[in-house]
């Protein structure tokens, strides 16, 4: 099996590692959803580190689908030549870059009307959002394609549709956040109607020209959510329509947190890896080098995304080959630090 430092080829594109930075949210943006000079640092220290590549945080498809108002967005093409402009820089350090689509839907905090599947709030912190008329769910959609669109302009890699931790789609997804009676409602079949529509249409507008990915909450850590057949018959079907890759986390659609450990996502990527032909990508206090390499020697994962680990160390990637026993991949500037 490969390791953590082979190639990856992922729908005709190539990484030279499977390590991948996770999108994490900064809320640094400027106004408007506009990025700032944070972003270029924040990213650019990242690329540096050595990963194959970045995905960056959850970016806005709409106004009031940011989680703050704080967020980055592309719903607007002022946003495309300051992203663009970062994605540049960070592809001069010879890495990657992928942008997340997110709709925060009923845990967005801005001062646009919320919506969501149902008019049911997130926790009695947050407001009660409005139900989707199906006139919503055209905005939506026509949001998530010109999204789409405006990230193929800015140069990124990958698009990624975000579908977890309790945003709008894996709002829809939820029968805990879903209670509609329509044929958005009810079965998976309806209750998952969206997230398919969603990416049937971010497939159009990148009409082949970068892989698209989803990010799942494999588990909702509720005895009342949904189960993990019925995400990986999600995952079966995301492929059918063309998603080259999925990534693998859990929970976020109730005010708990799950039982977090060093490792603790692994079984649920390893479950979609088992049932699905995409690439299936593992996410979750990974940041230990030997368990990141076992995660992909084991076929558990193809690759593996880390947040805290960089966070921490921007170096990761490089520390971690160096604790692997491998040479790291560094700039010729930083060379003289692994001499």
């Amino acid at each position: 099996m490969p390791g953590l430092f082979d190639v990856l080829e992922m729908d005709g594109l190539l990484l030279k590692n499977r390590i991948i930075v996770s999108p994490m949210c900064q809320y640094m943006a400027g106004e408007d959803a506009v990025t700032t000079k944070w972003h270029t640092v924040h990213y650019g220290s990242f690329a540096l580190g050595g990963p194959a590549l970045m995905m960056q945080e959850a970016t806005a498809v709409e106004a009031r689908g940011r989680i703050t108002v704080h967020d980055l967005g592309l719903y607007d093409d002022r946003h495309v030549e300051p992203l663009a402009q970062m994605v540049e820089f960070v592809h001069s350090l010879g890495v990657k870059m992928g942008v997340q689509l997110a709709h925060a839907g009923r845990k967005a905090v801005v001062p646009e009307a919320i919506l969501a599947p149902s008019a049911i709030a997130f926790s009695d912190r947050y407001p009660t959002p409005t139900a989707m008329t199906e006139a919503d769910m055209a905005t939506v959609l026509n949001a998530y394609e010109a999204a789409a669109k405006r990230a193929v302009a800015a140069g990124y890699d990958v698009v990624e549709v975000h579908a977890a931790h309790g945003y709008l789609l894996h709002e829809f997804l939820s029968p805990l956040s879903n209670v509609r009676t329509d044929e958005y409602g009810g079965s998976l079949e309806g209750r998952a109607r969206l997230v398919f529509a969603v990416v049937e249409r971010v497939l159009a507008a990148v009409a082949g020209r970068i892989p698209v990915i989803v990010r799942v909450s494999a588990s909702e850590y509720d005895p009342n959510g949904y189960t993990l057949k019925e995400v990986i018959e999600v995952c079966q079907r995301l492929v059918e329509l063309g998603v080259v890759a999925i990534d693998v986390s859990s929970g976020g659609n109730l005010p708990v947190a799950p039982p977090a450990y060093p490792g603790y996502q692994l079984p649920f990527a390893e479950a979609i890896k088992a049932e699905t032909s995409a690439l299936v990508f593992a996410v979750g206090m990974l940041s230990s080098p030997q368990l990141a390499e076992h995660a992909v020697q084991s076929g558990k994962a193809d690759a593996v995304l880390i947040g805290r680990g960089f966070l921490k160390d921007k170096h990761w990637a490089h520390a971690a080959a160096v604790a692997l026993g491998q040479q790291p991949q560094v700039s010729e500037s930083y060379r003289r630090a692994y001499l």
